[in-house]
C-alpha cells in the first residue's frame, strides 16, 4: 500500500535571519571575541613599552616617532578600553556598537603610527580592526541576541 502523500516542505531559515544576515551575526560575534582578544594583547604590548624602553626594535626612521614609553602607556589604555568594549560587544550592548567601531578605527591609526616597532603585528591589527568595523556595521539585529 502506497500513500500518495506530499514531501515535508523545505526547512526555512528562522524569520528575520537571511544568509547575509547571519554572517553578519556570526561576524558580530567574532568581532567581540576579537576585540577582546586585541585588548588583552595591546595591555601586553604597553606594558611591555612601559617596563623595558628598548624591547621593541626600530626599523628605519618615521616621521612619526613617540617615546616608547609614551607608546606604552598608550597601548595600555587603549587595550583595557578595547577589551572591555568587546566585552560590551558579545553582551549585546547598544553603546558597544557604537564604542567598537570608533576605537577600531581609532586602533587602525594607532597601528598605523606603531608600524616602525612592530610591522606584522601593526598590519595584522590593523586588518582585524577592518574586519570589525564592517561586522559591527553591518549587522541589522545586533543586540537582539546577546551572547552573554
Amino acid at each position: 500500500m502506497s500513500q500518495n502523500t506530499a514531501p515535508p516542505p523545505a526547512p526555512t531559515p528562522p524569520q528575520g535571519r537571511s544568509g547575509e544576515s547571519a554572517w553578519a551575526t556570526g561576524g558580530t560575534v567574532f568581532a567581540g571575541v576579537l576585540m577582546t582578544v586585541t585588548g588583552i594583547v595591546d595591555i601586553f604590548q604597553g606594558i611591555a613599552g612601559i617596563a623595558e624602553d628598548n624591547v621593541y626594535a626600530r626599523v628605519g626612521d618615521y616621521v612619526y616617532r613617540f617615546n616608547l614609553t609614551a607608546w606604552g602607556w598608550i597601548h595600555l589604555i587603549l587595550g583595557v578600553v578595547i577589551a572591555v568594549t568587546g566585552f560590551g560587544i558579545l553582551r549585546g550592548a547598544e553603546w558597544g556598537r557604537v564604542a567598537g567601531i570608533a576605537l577600531a578605527s581609532l586602533n587602525i591609526v594607532a597601528q598605523f603610527l606603531f608600524l616602525p616597532y612592530q610591522p606584522w603585528w601593526a598590519l595584522f591589527s590593523m586588518a582585524l580592526s577592518v574586519f570589525v568595523i564592517w561586522a559591527l556595521a553591518s549587522d541589522e539585529s545586533y543586540g537582539k541576541h546577546p551572547i552573554m
